[in-house]
């Protein structure tokens, strides 16, 4: 068996890492439980991070960077109407709850809730990524208008701006009640109300 690579190493953490934070939080995660979970010695950790909220932003940063990419994919698909690819990252949500039974949520979002209020490095980095996604959002709307699938009256950026953080709200109520009900809620008011679309 081939030894790890510096960076699969650094990469084991942050996903160990990410996973535990995933469900429970933040300040509940440790760092010995991350290395205890992914088998790797103490020293490494300080080897990549320079300290526990150094680690933490490199977990927003890993997250973002493959969460861009997945919403680029999806957003971006020119086979598809941009109606249709709003609907389909709803879908991908759908999953992603579903699959961990509605106890996760977005990591993002997670962080956001604990973090933002508590230290200014943290909330800065979410507000970038999370403002990344809303521009995502607006220039899809915003080509849907040019392509007539939807009204041209419709302000985009506040449509994008409603699509998030409604989106970022309704996960947190689906983790609450253990079902995807109010994400599937949001999306009926969104597409409905929002965009006009039954």
């Amino acid at each position: 068996m081939e030894a790890m690579t510096t960076n699969d190493t650094r990469n084991l953490i942050i996903q160990t890492g990410a996973d535990l934070i995933g469900t429970k939080g933040f300040g509940a995660t440790g760092i010995n439980g991350i290395l205890t979970v992914a088998g790797v010695p103490k020293g490494s950790f300080y080897h990549y991070f320079s300290s526990k909220n150094d680690f933490g932003l490199a977990i927003i940063d890993t997250f973002a960077e493959e969460y861009n990419a997945k919403l680029d994919q999806i957003l971006n698909d020119s086979s598809r109407s941009c109606v249709d690819r709003l609907r389909a990252y709803f879908d991908t949500g759908f999953d992603n709850m579903a699959s961990c039974n509605c106890t996760r949520g977005c990591l993002i979002g997670n962080l956001g809730q604990e973090l933002a209020g508590q230290n200014e490095i943290f909330r800065v980095r979410l507000n970038k990524v999370f403002s990344g996604w809303e521009k995502r959002f607006e220039r899809c709307i915003a080509e849907a208008q040019s392509a007539g699938d939807i009204s041209a009256g419709i302000d985009s950026p506040d449509a994008a701006s409603f699509l998030l953080s409604g989106w970022e709200g309704a996960i947190l109520r689906s983790k609450v009640v253990k079902s995807t009900e109010p994400m599937e809620r949001f999306v009926r008011v969104f597409f409905k109300q929002c965009l006009g679309i039954g």
